[in-house]
Order: C-alpha cells, then structure tokens, then sequence
C-alpha cells in the first residue's frame, strides 16, 4: 500500500506590522538624503526631492514632539496621582553605651 504524504504548512500570521510605520518614514528620508549625496537625481528634480524629503522631515517631527509631549503629560498624571510619601525621618541616634568596661 502507498500513503501518499501531503505537506501542509501552517499558516502564521505575519509577525511584522503591515502598513507603513514611523520607522519607515525615517527610513525613507535617510534613502532619499544619501541618494541627493550620492547625485542620484537631476537638477530639474531637486525641486520635488526637497519637497518631499521637507513633508517627510517635518511630519517626523510633529510626531517626535507628540510623543514627548505625550510621554512628559504623562509622567505628570503619574506623579500627580502617586500617593505622596512621608519624608524618611532621621534614625535616632543610639543610646549612650550603659556598660563600663572592665579593667578601667
């Protein structure tokens, strides 16, 4: 008798987010400065290249100044809401020695 084996792959769902991150925005900027560097476009170009790499440039930084405002309102609400602790007060300070040492 043949059995006839059949591979069946599992599917897994990507592990990678789809779309389009703030990474690859970053990304993208980064390609387009090294290609002007490098001489990859032409002058009448230049133009449409800076405007872009400019919208790219300028979204990026809305974004970074979101999350820090994000992040600094947060840190605010959390210490906000902490319960304040009572300051630590200062050991007390040992009790003078009662023992006399022998021999004196």
């Amino acid at each position: 008798m043949t059995e006839v084996v059949t591979n069946q792959e599992t599917q897994q769902a990507p592990t990678e987010p789809t779309g389009i991150q703030i990474a690859d925005l970053q990304t993208m900027l980064n390609i387009v400065d090294l290609a002007s560097q490098r001489g990859a476009f032409r002058a009448n170009e230049l133009t449409q290249v800076g405007a872009v790499a400019d919208k790219f440039a300028n979204f990026l930084k809305t974004v970074a100044d979101s999350q820090k405002a994000k992040a600094e309102a947060d840190a605010k609400a959390t210490s906000e809401t902490a319960p304040a602790e009572a300051p630590a007060e200062a050991p007390a300070e040992a009790p003078a020695s009662t023992e006399t040492k022998q021999g004196e």
